[in-house]
């Protein structure tokens, strides 16, 4: 008889964080549960371990990735924060928003993490297991989406199981995430200009309400963040927007009064529909059909970042 290989997955108990904390500290890669989509963890401080990151997700290495830390105290060792940055975190963290500030020169983070950029993504998440393991470990984590690059992002650690596989070291399993798309991502100039560089469950409207009626928001066209390539989110299959019937060979991802397969929020519910995103495309990925069709969804609010996943998902 074959003997089986011991599981990937842990319960995010005491032992499973002691454990995961060993492989982080040892190089290797941990998918971690946030308010958002699952994480691919390792240690931000090490080169080998980055670079594990991006051989795990086959990830373009000009795609820089998030730092993730318990508190704005541990972000002010790797980043310049001016009064606007706290602000923001004082309005936002721990929560779903991801600050690029100018990267301290005497950051202890390896190169990879800002791509050759002069800037470091910063956040401190709010998710309990991913605060658990940010404190048992000691150390910066650099984690975007617990999933093959492009792909879909992971709400569940069946997910990251269906996705990574071997390439995963470690999964702590703490159930589906609440909030459903990725954190909201802001860039703060030296200029006093600000960004958004990616929408999210932040919206751009509660940001400049912290920053000030003086604030100057400016849009930028280079990847200066995760997420922010053309292509992303792709299920691996066409992806039809604004869809009010399925054609044939098509599932349909419904949304209020448009029925599907599934549907992102019957009630037609945002926040609902940002949760259950990555989950029903998911599904889509996995029918039989050969396509898939999705709702309309209004474009505003959290709507907002919801259909800027549905455009890369489809472009």
């Amino acid at each position: 008889m074959t003997p089986t290989k011991p599981s990937k997955v842990h319960l995010p108990d005491n032992r499973g964080l002691q454990y995961a904390a060993q492989v982080i500290a040892q190089g290797g890669t941990v998918a971690v549960p946030t308010e958002t989509v699952y994480g691919l963890a390792a240690r931000a401080d090490q080169d080998d371990a980055v670079a594990g990151i991006y051989r795990a997700k086959g990830r373009p290495d000009f795609n820089p990735l998030i730092v993730h830390v318990p508190d704005v105290t541990a972000a002010q060792a790797y980043a310049v924060f001016d009064h606007r940055a706290l602000a923001l975190a004082k309005a936002f963290w721990p929560g779903a928003l991801t600050m690029v500030l100018p990267r301290r020169s005497d950051a202890n983070l390896a190169a990879a993490v800002s791509a050759g950029l002069p800037t470091v993504a910063l956040r401190c998440p709010a998710h309990p297991v991913m605060q658990a393991l940010l404190k048992t470990c000691g150390l910066p984590l650099a984690a975007p989406s617990a999933n093959r690059s492009g792909g879909v992002s992971p709400t569940s650690a069946a997910h990251v199981a269906a996705s990574l596989g071997d390439r995963v070291d470690v999964i702590l399993d703490g159930g589906e995430t609440q909030r459903g798309i990725e954190s909201t991502i802001v860039g703060l100039r030296e200029d006093g200009t600000w960004a958004l560089l990616r929408p999210g469950p932040i919206a751009e409207a509660e940001i400049a309400a912290v920053l000030g009626a003086g604030s100057t928001a400016v849009h930028s066209k280079q990847i200066e963040a995760p997420g922010q390539l053309a292509s992303h989110y792709a299920p691996g299959k066409p992806v039809r927007l604004n869809a009010e019937a399925a054609r044939a060979g098509e599932f349909l991802i419904g949304f209020g009064a448009v029925s599907g397969q599934v549907s992102l929020s019957a009630s037609g519910d945002l926040a609902e529909a940002a949760a259950r995103l990555y989950a029903c495309l998911h599904l889509g990925a996995d029918a039989p059909e050969t396509l898939i069709a999705v709702a309309p969804v209004p474009d505003e609010g959290i709507g907002a970042a919801i259909n800027d996943r549905l455009r890369r998902a489809a472009a």
